[in-house]
């Protein structure tokens, strides 16, 4: 069975590019974005369409929403976690600094506590072990 992977800010530029990388490799990706306005939101959709893929599927969800997360975790049982998702540009910031702590704190909180409690990482024990490579590179050259 592939490898399931969550794929956050999936609608953004770089996290199209990772999930169809991932996607090329045979593994299963969820991708996540909350689809705000900050930019073109018909360029986020138009990336989206071209994820449209069977071992894709995407849901539109704010990171800082806990319980969302939380479930989504709960359902999906995901072997490993790509987290791009983030509240872009500082100019932004200083006219919505709340936004910023919501995506780019909270979000990030609420990421890594989903991965300490629905632990499906079975390499995890072997991070920092001489010659064990917990993860495939996915580009480049390969160690």
């Amino acid at each position: 069975m592939a490898k399931k992977i969550l794929v956050t800010g999936a609608a953004g530029f770089i996290g199209c590019e990772v999930s169809l990388i991932l996607l090329s490799k045979g593994y299963t990706v969820v991708g996540i974005d909350n689809m705000n306005s900050y930019y073109q939101v018909s360029l986020k959709e138009d990336r989206l369409k071209r994820l449209e893929h069977p071992q894709f599927s995407f849901c539109k969800m704010d990171l800082a929403d806990a319980a969302a997360m939380t479930d989504l975790f709960a359902r999906e049982k995901f072997d490993g976690v790509i987290h791009l998702g983030a509240q872009a540009g500082v100019r932004y910031s200083l006219q919505n600094p709340q936004a910023y702590v919501d995506s780019n704190i909270t979000g990030f909180l609420n990421v890594l506590e989903c991965c300490r409690k629905f632990p499906q990482y079975q390499d995890a024990v072997q991070y920092g072990r001489p010659g064990v490579q917990a993860f495939e590179p996915l580009c480049g050259d390969q160690a």
